[in-house]
């Protein structure tokens, strides 16, 4: 089959709509995979390729962070062990079309800034350093050694090491991101943001307050073998499609399964597993048995009223409910909740879900007969205000039953990208504790700073003062990642150096600082060759799984260095010959990392042997593992939450930003989210029919949206609105909740504040924003 020509750009008026599907996959997600691999790749490198996936001998998916089975659970992996998206990842990464010098010859930095990042990501592979001086047009090809100079003199020239930010996306190694926080730290400061910043920050607080680790607790093997599975503001047909095999499991062994959202989303309903006779010509496996459609922003008054109602059934049946040997041997703080956990205000929780009272009191009946309930969530639950009082909440609801340590049962957050938490664990955090900052020390004999640094929010609020001006980034898209994206741009422009770790083009690099380097780097895919030989890295998924990826293609150019490499020779630039720190020896053999990695962070005691296994291991978790909580008290902590509800003026909706099935993260796949039925467009914003007709629009309509902020007070004291409008979206009915909407990620993302952030993680507010409609004349 002949590879298509890039696509230029976006016509949005070429929107069409259908029906919404009622199940996700099948056959249709089979040819889908197949078409992209061979539209990017090609037919035979989309054979060598796909088999490779997420296999023992191959490489890690470049997509979501959803764990493979597991041999010693009795799980044997597919031939197939992949999902449409992780194949449509992969071609992506393993494109045969480049980005080289004479591509930015022809296209000026100005040019780049005005395309969609559709059509940036579809121009390729990244091939040769490049740089973009002050006062320059274009970017020019630079070689490594000149690249990485200049770096290093503009780090030095500043007057502080805190006037840098390192930023991290997931796709980053855990050996990568091991030496980069090193070489940050050796530089002299914790500003590393990262992507977790701005997904399951939330999750994280949440976690290590009550449970004192700020991961899951499950084993893919426990959430297969549940009774009960809540799977709350997720998405996972479109987000973790591999997610589906498992409930479908779930559902094999009689389980039950509660899906808790805004929309109703298909991979919630039904699975047709491509990979069995029932998926390909049979009608699949219906998934949810209970879907509650609530209100954005209404979470946590439902899991407010669930434990009250598990509380209730506690009091009528006394000694049937509650597991009491649990809570007093493992718990802290249950008086007070208990004093408070049966209360209820019915008018006030049916108003902020916008459940029916008996559908509410259904879900906690389950609740109460399951011997086995996970908590799965994504963001739906973590970007909101009050996003660690209701992680908070659904945990006190799993307290109260024994659901912790308990095969079976647990808190599950799934992760979004691949080795996000794997980064968290080898240290890119600006927060990372005494024992770990005291073990490097004691490893490398080099001050560690103290200084909690920035992390993304603060990053940007530093950059528009001034107090960060070089900002490196290691993955990622930075620009179209974060919120409020006009002040962003602006910050990265008044950034005196930019610097983008990329394999493919993106939004980011037509952003620049007065001076920019765009430096190109190995993918997942391919071979990664040292002086010592092949080299593999690792990775760590959603259930602290941690195991080795090799690449196996030959790379995308002869100029790529690995993302190891690139740090290593930085490090030398930068800190000099004479730094204690061997980096060169990192560069030629990552088995020397590993024997760092080992020394310093927890639980990676005989890493490479262990990484070495068809499997890899399992990192400790004492809440799962022995029912030991590392928390201030020692125990596990119930938590009193107040719910606050958000008030919807009349005129105005709550938007949430999602993605389509078409994209992961920032990267656009393509424009055709089909189980929504929205064809050939982005720029859209779903709505509840009732709502469009009550608004006076009809669906189809062109409106600017416009979020509402509250602003400064004005000089009397008065209260004050700011806006922010994205442009010309087309209306699209769709069944959401009443007074909700939804758009795409990143068009939407400049209606989100930068100062609208959620309590204790500072995570960006993306799921319940603030909008009117203002029409647009066609």
């Amino acid at each position: 089959m002949p590879r298509k020509a890039p696509a230029q750009d976006i016509d949005e008026s070429a929107l069409h709509t259908h029906a919404p599907k009622d199940h996700a996959a099948g056959v249709k997600a089979v040819l889908v995979s197949m078409r992209r691999g061979w539209e990017q790749m090609g037919v035979g490198r989309t054979a060598l390729t796909l088999p490779l996936l997420n296999q023992r001998a191959g490489f890690d998916c470049p997509g979501c962070a959803w764990p493979d089975p597991q041999e010693a659970d009795g799980d044997k992996r597919s031939v197939a062990e992949f999902c449409e998206n992780g194949a449509k990842a992969v071609a992506e990464e393993a494109t045969t079309r480049r980005v080289d010098a004479e591509f930015f010859a022809r296209h000026s930095i100005e040019e780049l800034a005005e395309k969609t990042d559709y059509w940036l990501g579809q121009q390729g592979r990244l091939t040769e350093p490049m740089i973009r001086r002050e006062g320059d047009t274009h970017y020019r090809p630079i070689d490594w050694d000149g690249a990485l100079d200049v770096v290093a003199e503009q780090l030095r020239g500043l007057e502080s090491a805190d006037e840098a930010a390192f930023y991290t996306s997931g796709r980053t190694s855990n050996e990568a991101a091991f030496l980069y926080q090193l070489l940050v730290r050796s530089f002299g400061t914790n500003n590393l943001p990262d992507c977790s910043n701005m997904c399951h920050e939330s999750s994280g607080s949440a976690l290590t307050e009550t449970i004192g680790v700020g991961k899951g607790s499950v084993s893919l093997a426990d959430v297969e073998h549940s009774d009960l599975v809540l799977v709350v503001g997720q998405n996972p047909g479109t987000n973790h499609p591999r997610m589906l095999s498992t409930l479908e499991k779930v559902k094999g062994h009689g389980g039950t399964i509660v899906a808790v959202n805004p929309l109703p989303e298909a991979g919630l309903m039904r699975f047709k597993n491509p990979q069995n006779v029932r998926g390909v010509v049979g009608s699949g496996t219906p998934l949810c048995d209970e879907f509650a459609q609530i209100r954005i922003g209404g979470d946590l008054a439902l899991f407010k009223a669930l434990t009250a109602l598990v509380v209730r059934a506690e009091q009528e049946a006394p000694g049937t409910v509650l597991d009491r040997e649990f809570i007093d041997q493992h718990t802290h703080g249950s008086e007070e909740f208990l004093a408070q956990a049966a209360e209820i205000d019915w008018d006030a929780t049916i108003a902020a879900t916008g459940l029916p009272r008996e559908q509410i009191e259904k879900i906690a009946r389950l609740l109460v007969r399951s011997e086995r309930t996970v908590i799965c969530w994504a963001m739906g639950l973590t970007q909101h205000k009050k996003a660690v009082p209701t992680i908070r909440e659904a945990v006190n609801l799993l307290l109260l039953r024994g659901m912790i340590g308990k095969p079976g049962a647990g808190v599950c957050p799934v992760r979004g990208h691949s080795n996000v938490q794997g980064d968290r664990t080898m240290g890119i955090w600006e927060k990372m504790p005494e024992q770990f900052l005291a073990a490097m020390e004691a490893e490398f004999g080099i001050p560690m700073p103290r200084e909690h640094g920035h992390d993304t929010v603060d990053t940007l609020r530093a950059m528009r003062r001034g107090g960060v001006k070089a900002f490196f980034a290691v993955g990622g898209n930075f620009v179209s990642a974060t919120p409020d994206t006009e002040g962003t741009e602006k910050a990265l422009r008044g950034c005196q150096l930019t610097v983008q770790v990329s394999t493919k083009l993106n939004r980011s690099h037509a952003v620049p600082g007065s001076t920019a380097l765009i430096l190109p780097t190995l993918g997942r895919t391919e071979r990664d060759v040292q002086e010592t030989g092949p080299q593999f890295v690792t990775v760590e998924d959603s259930m602290s799984v941690v195991h080795a990826s090799r690449g196996r293609l030959k790379p995308a150019s002869e100029s790529l260095l690995s993302e190891v490499a690139i740090v290593a020779r930085l490090a030398r630039k930068l800190l000099g010959d004479d730094h204690p720190v061997r980096w060169e020896e990192f560069e030629r053999d990552y088995d020397a990392v590993r024997e760092h990695i080992a020394a310093v962070v927890p639980g990676c005691e005989d890493y490479n042997e262990k990484v070495r296994r068809p499997d890899g291991f399992v990192l400790p978790h004492p809440p799962r593992d022995s029912r030991t909580f590392p928390t201030a008290t020692g125990k596990a902590n119930f938590t009193v939450n107040t719910p606050e509800p958000l008030v919807v003026p009349e005129g105005r909706l709550l938007l949430q930003t999602l993605r389509s099935h078409d994209q992961y993260n920032t990267t656009i796949y393509g424009l055709s989210d089909r189980y929504r039925g929205i064809e050939d467009a982005r720029r859209v914003i779903m709505v509840n029919e009732a709502d469009i007709a009550a608004l006076g629009f009809a669906e189809g309509d062109l409106v600017d949206l416009v979020s509402e902020w509250p602003g400064e007070p004005g000089p009397s004291g008065e209260s004050t609105v700011e806006e922010r409008r994205a442009e010309r979206f087309r209306i699209v009915a769709y069944p959401t909740a009443r007074d909700c909407a939804a758009a795409y990620y990143p068009e939407a993302n400049p209606l989100v504040p930068l100062g609208s952030v959620a309590e204790k993680s500072n995570t960006p507010v993306s799921k319940a924003v603030l909008i009117r409609l203002d029409r647009v004349e066609s």
